[in-house]
Parts: C-alpha cells; structure tokens; sequence
C-alpha cells in the first residue's frame, strides 16, 4: 500500500537559490523545515529529492507535493 504525502501548503515555496549548492526538498510533507527536509519522513516511505541549483535563481518549490516534475512546482496544486 502506497503512503500519501503530507499537503504542506497549497501553494508553491519561492527560494531564491545559488548555484552550485544543493537543496533536498521534503517529499513527505511532514518537514517543519519546509520546502526542505529535516528527517521528519524516517517513519515514511518517502525520501527527499536531491536539488542542485543551475544558477542562482529564483525557483518555486512544490508545496503540495502532487507535482509531477518534483521538487518544482508545476501547477497541481490549483487541482487540489
């Protein structure tokens, strides 16, 4: 049986990232570190995704985490 995830918010996560570094986004939705992980997912089946910014940037992560293009924000979430 698949576990859902947590909805964190209904809408995405604006960060500002730099390039080179890397971010690992909450898939489980459990983070209080939101949109990033803080171990909350150890008592899940979810694990977090691995994001490594191309430049420095402004990027939406998902919030819903519904996206089909995680760790981005691709719109699911105004289906919720």
């Amino acid at each position: 049986m698949s576990e859902t995830p947590t909805i964190a918010q209904k809408a995405p996560y604006k960060v500002d990232v730099v390039e080179g570094k890397t971010y690992f986004w909450c898939a489980c939705g459990k983070s209080a570190n939101q949109p990033f992980c803080d171990g909350a997912h150890n008592d899940t089946e979810f694990q977090p995704v691995k994001y490594t910014a191309p430049a420095d940037k402004t990027v939406f992560f998902c919030g819903c985490k519904a996206s089909q293009t995680s760790p981005l924000c691709d719109g699911s979430h105004n289906a919720l």
